[in-house]
Parts: C-alpha cells; structure tokens; sequence
C-alpha cells in the first residue's frame, strides 16, 4: 500500500511499521481517510479505509473505525505485514501454464507452492517473477505489465490466490484489461469457483456463507469470522456439495466477494475446515474413528497434498475490449485427485 520510512518490527502481531505520524497541536478535527490522504503518496481513500478495517492502521496504538476523527497529538501508525522494501521485480526464468493469451491479457494455472508476488520472505520464485521474464524475453519482448494505483511491485496483478492454493489466475496486459478486469471484481460480476475438500459433510448440502471476515485481533496472520460484523469486511462465500466420502467430503464454493482468505475462514466458521488446512485447525483429524490404522491412512493423505486442498477451479468474466463472455475451467491437480481416490477406496472398503 505505502513505501517509505525506517522499518520497525511489532512484534505482537507481526507487523512492520512503514509510517508513523503525530498530529500537530493545532490540528482541527478532521476524518482520518482524509487527512491521511494528503500525506501518503499514492494511496487511495479506499485504500486508506480497508487498511482501517484490516488493522493496518491505528490510532494511539489501538484500532479504530474509518470515520475516526484525527485531534491534536495523535500518533497515527500504517503497519503490513512486509517490511518496506525496493519494489523493483527481477525476471526469473520460471515455467508458466499458460491456459490462454492475447494481446490485452493472459489465463495462468497456478501450481501449489508458488507465491503470486513478491513480498516479505518470498522475494523471489514468484509467478509475478516468471511474468517479468516472459514479458521481457517473449511476448511481444520488453513489454511491461500495467500496474494498479498503490500496488507496487505487483504488475498485471488485480487478484491473487494463496501459494499453498492451486489454480486460474487472471493477468492484466494492458491499463484497459486491468481497468475493466478490476471494476469487474469490484462489481462481483466475476466469476469464480474453487474445489475444496473439506472435513466433514456440510448439511445442508447447498448454502451461502454470509458472514463478515477479517484479520484476526489475537494474530493478525490469520482470517476470522465475525458474525456480528463489528470487524472484519462483508464477505459471502456459496457452497454446493460434490461428493460425500464419509469423514470428508469434496465441495464447490463460489466466491461472490473476494477477501483474503475468505473459502478457508468460512469452512472453518462453519465447522468443515479444508483438508491439510494448517492455518485453520484442517491438518488435524476433525472427523472419524480413534483407531489407528485410520490415523495412519490420515497421515498418508495429508503425505500426499502437503498443504490445503483448495484448488481455484473455474474463472469466467467479459472480455475487456471484445466485451465477449469467456470460460475457463482447469483440472484438478495430481495431488488432489490423488487424496480423493484414497478417500473413494476408503470409504468403499471399511
């Protein structure tokens, strides 16, 4: 969101410091968006809100609402959870799964592991560091990725999914694709369904998740529900059930909002965590026997799809300059169909 200043690290909730501002002793009553606005470079109010809402930034060291009013003496805090850093990308020389590409923009299928952009701890080895090598060397050579107001570092990007999160990402080629591909996702007129296998068999097996999430007070690394909605931001989530395997079972979730997080802290809300989730409580066994020989078979499963098991699976939405509706569907990764038929003989055989 904001570059500048000395890095400082809270150590309470894992965030680094990127600005700190104290009001002036004459300072008149005035929103916090706005007055934030005509000192940060290059950040939005609606930035300035969702950071607010999020907990990025506090007032006197404690959490606010975005209509506070500054007064005299207060000490504002912007904190991210990465320190500041140069956001200049690096071309790495990583394969990428093209799906489709045209002039205005590019469909890539996300392998598991691989970050989308670069951030704290992960600066290199992301699929933003493989879109700054095919652009430079292929397509058309040296053409740069447009990139969105306050998200340095971070060209072609308007979404992004977890690296332990498989799947369709859309990337932005030109400011027109990024402009109509933004407004679309901020019109929830996107169109986005993720595979996820889940603990247990949600009942019913059709229903939406209409609750507020957001970062949590406790650890910040980590999104929760608020069902009271006094934090967090409106978050809906769709789910249908595919396949009952007993102790798991395989859902289809659509995402009608996009927050961070949002399929994972909604299953866990409504007591099916993703399968190997171990953010969310899913990589311990939340359904089935005590005996031992079915703690084993867990273990060889969570072996074999070391992470969560949610996988972006479909993605659909208008073309920004032919306005044509376009499709895309992708299968599931090797892991995953792997889990599901150790599950399938599972159940078929005790």
């Amino acid at each position: 969101m904001i570059q500048e200043e000395e890095l400082m690290d809270d150590a309470e909730d894992g965030l680094f410091e990127h600005h700190r501002i104290v009001a002036d002793s004459k300072q008149s009553l005035l929103r916090i968006d706005k007055f934030l606005m005509d000192r940060l470079p290059n950040v939005t109010r609606t930035k300035i809100q969702d950071g607010i809402r999020d907990g990025f930034i506090k007032v006197n060291e404690k959490l606010i609402k975005p209509n506070y009013k500054i007064h005299p003496h207060d000490i504002i805090t912007v904190s991210l959870p990465e320190p500041p850093r140069d956001t200049d990308v690096v071309p790495e020389n990583i394969s990428l799964n093209i799906v489709f590409e045209d002039d205005h923009l590019m469909i890539v299928n996300k392998p598991a592991g691989m970050v989308v952009h670069p951030a704290y701890q992960n600066w290199t080895g992301t699929l933003v560091n493989a879109l700054a090598y095919h652009f430079l060397h292929r397509s058309p050579p040296g053409q740069n990725l447009p990139q969105m107001a306050g998200n340095d570092g971070r060209p072609g990007l308007v979404h992004r999914i977890d690296k332990d999160t498989s799947g369709l990402l859309v990337i932005a080629k030109t400011e027109i694709a990024m402009n109509s591909l933004a407004k679309q996702f901020f019109d929830h007129s996107i169109h986005r369904t993720y595979q996820a296998l889940v603990w247990g068999v949600p009942d019913p097996s059709e229903g939406t998740i209409n609750v507020h999430v957001g970062r949590s007070l406790k650890d910040r690394r980590v999104t929760v529900a608020f069902p009271e909605g006094e934090f967090g931001r409106h978050a809906i989530t769709h789910y249908t059930l595919l396949q009952d395997l007993r102790y798991v079972s395989l859902v289809e979730c659509r995402l009608e909002t996009g927050r961070t997080h949002q399929i994972r802290a909604h299953m866990k809300y409504i007591g099916h965590p993703i399968f190997n989730d171990a953010t969310y409580g899913g990589n311990e066994v939340v359904k089935g026997t005590v005996f031992s020989k079915y703690k084993q078979f867990i273990d060889n499963c969570f072996k074999i799809i070391p992470r969560q098991a949610l996988h972006a699976k479909t993605l659909g939405f208008l073309h920004p300059v032919t306005q044509q509706a376009m499709q895309f569907d992708s299968e599931l990764p090797a892991d995953f169909k792997e889990v599901i038929e150790k599950w399938e003989n599972y159940v078929k055989y005790n």
